[in-house]
């Protein structure tokens, strides 16, 4: 990607970028994605009382297939870890 097309607004610029990017790249290698599949990773404002301040959502998308995590953390804090144990709380049938 070229410099031209970074968003020099972005909180944090080209760290929050890294950021998902390393966050993609531990769904994909845990979920054993094909190139196909789409991941999204956000970062909300949490506003449920007793929540984090900010969450990061993961979104998966694979054929007609979707999956989604949430992390009760800032993007920029979540870890390989975290990524694990969402995609295996979101897959525990309660």
């Amino acid at each position: 990607m070229s410099e031209a097309f970074v968003n020099q607004l972005a909180r944090n610029g080209p760290s929050v970028i890294n950021s998902v990017r390393t966050i993609k790249s531990w769904a994909r290698k845990l979920l054993s994605l094909r190139d196909e599949a789409v991941v999204s990773v956000s970062e909300l404002a949490c506003h449920v009382p007793g929540c984090p301040l900010r969450e990061t959502v993961i979104l998966v998308m694979q054929g007609t297939e979707t999956a989604h995590a949430s992390i009760h953390k800032a993007m920029m804090d979540v870890t390989e870890d975290d990524v694990a144990h969402a995609f295996s709380a979101a897959s525990d049938p309660d």
